[in-house]
């Protein structure tokens, strides 16, 4: 055997046994590259539909078909009714590196158009038998400028693994018709490694719903082995498709953000400020503290999930960057995170959005499949995709409705001519609620300069974990801190409507009164957030300023000071971790420090435990910290702000008197995030007035 490559192959012996085999270089067969740089591009039929897709789009196609047959293994057909391509041109488009969408290098810095490596087709075409029809648009004549060209007739080309078999005119509409067939016949490694049909064809489909979202304004058809599957109405509303996507209840879940559609050029140039200038310099002339910047014409437009709408992944958070879908792991991170203490641990919100920027801020050049970008400011990007989202979904956020029985044993028919007259009853009451919360026995509540933060501003680009383990994030750039402005504009429209106590049921649940029906709210998790809301801003400095002139510290917490120091001795473990996490838990409020071995010394504890057992509670929350072993930096002290709250609220099973359900109700219409605890589960419920006349058959 080596007998064969004896001229070609010298075998090296190094001293510790190893043997390199030391073969020339040589320049790889056309047909070896060629399937090297298909695997590049070319993973799966849902890159061949996406590439295809692409390239209709950037036709300027308005009716774009795909059909696919055996999960687009056996046939994928695109059909458009795009600008078509020339006849003399079709066979160029499938060399390498053949485009029409690039002329210089420097146009690399400002891509508008999907396409522009030029080896989309060339890559499909070498592992595929692929036959293009084609027919060109009419055209200004290259060489003559004032002459019109309109070509009556189309080409189609036959391609197998690459190679050019057959071509001839054809009489077809405008437009391109590219079928792919027998997809990795000649690779039989990758084809092996393919999944189920229905599983290539539910990776195809999201490509076009991808797509469909992105262009809303053109019409979108999935055909799956015969059957049409998805089919976008063309209407250029992005709600629409979120329609067609996820149905019509669940779309109507989901609030706009920045209006919800995409502005035109006018548009954008007129928020940025830029509409009513005239600049009579060259821009190279224009100093730079004149120039626009072009980070503040990012713009952030879409669809969001309210809280009650939610996945148990992220695969429903779609993005797009100039219309460009993208997986971004920061980005998503930045959606996620908008979401911070409104939703439980390991649920995800539903969202498609969209950033419009600068081409120069963002590089698509990065990955052969251009699902991935680089932007120039990160932070920025992050900053502004995280607030617009948080800003619209904290002020959309409802309270979860308690659905009733469609029937009940024992129900009446109708009465309708007392209906109207409780309905009217209910609603002549919302007066009369709103003065029994301020009645004379409710306690007083010291003023606010400002709502609490939901999270310290160096932590707005962290996720916070939850009871449960999760796989820990990309780092993500953090973001500046919320301005007041901001925060007051959403805790103002957060805020719930005015309550009226009734009673308290089971020791559990409050039950309260509102204008538009009965309110349950659980005593424990309303309690956990009205203590995590006050624990963040005494620690951030937003609220009682007091403490500031007392401690000399701003961001001092109210401390407990024990009579006589308690000593917790903690075992070999334990003490490694309050050892290890000494400093948090003094930022906290906890005074500890150590006295020798395991033993250590708790002078004070927060305010919000005086009531509790100081070492019981040390103890389970030091036991809680070694189960999270990921947490780091401001993830870690949120986490033991958490579990101080946890521990520090109302329990379950405790009775209330009157007065104290009254200021438990009213310090919650106080909170900047009302409607769920700080682990994200809801502290209310609510049953409509609508649902009790249902219940009791007067409607």
């Amino acid at each position: 055997m080596w007998g064969r490559y004896r001229d070609q192959i010298e075998l090296v012996s190094f001293g510790d046994g190893a043997i390199i085999l030391n073969m020339p270089i040589q320049i790889l067969a056309d047909d070896v590259a060629a399937k090297i740089a298909a695997g590049e591009v070319v993973e799966r039929p849902a890159n061949v539909a996406k590439e295809l897709l692409e390239n209709s789009l950037d036709a300027g196609a308005t009716e774009i078909r795909i059909e696919i047959r055996e999960g687009g293994q056996r046939l994928l057909r695109v059909i458009d009714n795009g600008a078509g391509i020339l006849p003399d041109e079709a066979a160029l488009a499938f060399e390498r590196h053949a485009t029409s969408k690039l002329q210089t290098a420097e146009d690399l810095n400002q891509i508008g158009t999907f396409g522009f490596r030029g080896e989309a087709l060339y890559s499909i075409a070498a592992v595929s038998h692929l036959t293009l029809t084609t027919r060109a648009a009419a055209h200004t004549d290259s060489r003559d400028s004032s002459a019109t060209v309109s070509p009556h007739y189309g080409v189609q080309l036959r391609l197998e693994g690459g190679e050019l078999v057959h071509q001839q005119r054809t009489g077809t509409p405008v437009g391109t018709v590219v079928n792919v067939e027998h997809l990795f016949f000649n690779m039989p490694a990758r084809k092996k490694f393919l999944r189920k049909a229905a599983t290539e064809a539910g990776r195809i489909r999201a490509v076009v719903q991808h797509y469909a979202l992105a262009y809303p304004e053109r019409r979108f058809s999935f055909v799956n082995d015969g059957r049409l599957i998805f089919q976008s109405t063309g209407s250029g509303d992005l709600f629409d498709v979120l329609v067609k996507i996820y149905g019509l209840e669940n779309a109507k879940q989901m609030v706009p953000i920045g209006g919800g559609r995409r502005r035109d050029a006018t548009q954008r140039e007129a928020a940025s400020g830029l509409a009513d200038e005239v600049n009579f310099m060259e821009a190279s002339a224009i100093p730079p503290s004149l120039r626009p910047d072009p980070l503040a014409s990012i713009v952030v437009y879409g669809y969001a999930s309210l809280p009650v709408l939610t996945r148990a992944n992220r695969t429903n958070i779609d993005l797009f960057v100039n219309r460009r879908y993208v997986e971004d792991r920061q980005l998503t991170f930045a959606v996620v995170q908008a979401y911070h203490t409104l939703l439980p641990g390991g649920r995800y919100p539903l969202a498609a959005l969209f950033l419009e920027m600068d081409p120069s801020l963002v590089d698509v050049n990065v990955h052969p499949q251009k699902t991935q970008v680089r932007f120039q400011e990160d932070r920025v990007v992050f900053n502004t995709l995280q607030r617009a989202v948080r800003r619209v979904v904290v002020q959309h956020a409802t309270i979860p409705d308690m659905d009733l029985p469609k029937t009940m044993p024992g129900r009446f028919a109708p009465d309708t001519a007392s209906s109207g007259a409780i309905s009217s009853g209910w609603s002549q009451r919302r007066d009369s609620i709103v003065n029994a919360g301020q009645r004379s026995f409710d306690m007083y509540i010291p003023p606010t300069a400002a709502p609490p933060p939901l999270v310290p501003p160096q932590q707005i680009g962290k996720e916070q974990p939850e009871e449960t383990s999760h796989q820990p994030e990309a780092e993500s750039p953090p973001p500046d801190p919320p301005t007041r402005e901001s925060v007051v504009e959403q805790s103002a429209a957060a805020k719930l409507p005015p309550l009226r106590v009734v009673g308290q049921v089971g020791a559990m649940y409050i039950i309260t009164e509102g204008p538009e029906g009965l309110f349950l709210i659980d005593q424990h998790a309303a309690h956990e957030r009205i203590l995590y809301e006050k624990f963040m801003a005494q620690k951030y400095g937003a609220v009682d300023r007091t403490i500031e002139e007392e401690t000399g510290q701003a961001t001092a917490i109210p401390q407990q000071q024990l009579l006589t120091p308690l000593t917790l001795h903690a075992g070999g473990e334990t003490a490694g971790l309050v050892a290890q996490h000494l400093a948090r838990l003094q930022q906290i409020g906890f005074d500890i420090e150590p006295f020798g071995g395991e033993t250590f010394l708790v002078r004070a504890v927060p305010s919000v435990l005086s009531g509790q057992d100081p070492l019981r509670t040390l103890e389970e929350i030091v036991t809680s910290l070694g189960r999270q072993r990921n947490l780091v930096g401001e993830e870690l002290e949120a986490r033991l702000v958490k579990m101080v709250c946890k521990r520090a609220a109302i329990k379950a099973g405790q009775l209330l008197s009157d007065i104290e359900m009254q200021e438990l109700v009213r310090q919650l219409e106080e909170c900047q995030s009302p409607r769920t605890c700080p682990h994200g589960r809801p502290t209310m419920i609510q049953l409509s007035a609508g649902e009790l006349e249902k219940a009791f058959g007067r409607v």
